[in-house]
């Protein structure tokens, strides 16, 4: 059998801005239910690998190359970190998430279909009419990953969609992006700063330090020698009997 054809490849890519390089020979393939977390310092480019995914940002040098079923953008979901949605405009949850679907062909029925399938996903059911002003700060996040969802994508991003959560929250929406890379391939790719998190849910790396990226499947990013470029620090990783990694920052000279 031939492996499923990459979403997403990436060869020796150089992003930035005007004459001003941010990243250099950055290569990474994004591959079909994959859950991709990328990490860096603030400045690190995070955000300019976000916008070169979006296609809002052209490479100046190397090759990007989509699947076909991406054109266009019409199976990318993106969740920004906030609502951009003017706050004294009167709007549903209903309104606000089906704002996701503009730019698709769905027709009536598969949007009513695909909008609460969405809201069930982020724990919003029930409240597809309720104002969206009145939800608490963690429930219009859900919405903002529903608002993603119900495009139904192929390849989602995520800047920082955690931040302002609480643990449980955290909990819930992260097990819901890993049921959908795992039960329906869906591709996730998110921008964190929680290591924990990453730890808990990656199946790949994109860690960014000095202009640079690697990237690659957890087992091969996740050393210390790579952990310590990225944060200038020593960075002692270990796992346990299920596989699960752990990581502490340990002092020079320390002992293991």
């Amino acid at each position: 059998m031939h492996a499923p054809a990459p979403l997403v490849q990436a060869t020796a890519l150089t992003l930035g801005y005007a004459q001003r390089p941010v990243l250099r020979d950055l290569s990474l393939t994004l591959g079909p239910g994959e859950f991709w977390f990328c990490l860096g310092l603030n400045g690190a480019g995070k955000t300019t690998v976000l916008r070169t995914l979006l296609g809002a940002l052209v490479p100046q040098q190397g090759q990007l190359w989509r699947h076909p079923a991406l054109e266009g953008q019409r199976s990318v979901g993106f969740v920004p970190q906030r609502c951009d949605l003017n706050p004294t405009l009167p709007t549903t949850v209903r309104e606000f998430v089906l704002l996701g679907t503009v730019g698709t062909t769905q027709r009536r029925r598969e949007r009513q279909a695909h909008l609460h399938w969405a809201l069930a996903r982020v724990g919003l059911d029930g409240l597809a009419r309720r104002d969206y002003w009145s939800l608490s700060g963690g429930q219009q996040q859900r919405a903002l990953v529903a608002r993603a969802l119900v495009r139904r994508p192929q390849l989602l991003l995520l800047d920082e969609p955690t931040s302002s959560f609480d643990p449980p929250t955290t909990e819930a929406v992260l097990d819901c992006l890993a049921t959908l890379q795992r039960d329906q391939g869906v591709t996730v790719f998110c921008v964190t700063h929680d290591l924990p998190l990453m730890m808990r849910y990656a199946t790949h790396l994109l860690l960014l330090a000095n202009g640079r990226g690697m990237a690659g499947p957890v087992a091969e990013v996740l050393t210390p020698q790579v952990l310590a470029s990225v944060y200038g620090t020593a960075v002692a990783v270990q796992h346990d009997a299920t596989g699960t990694a752990t990581m502490r920052v340990t002092r020079a000279g320390a002992g293991s």
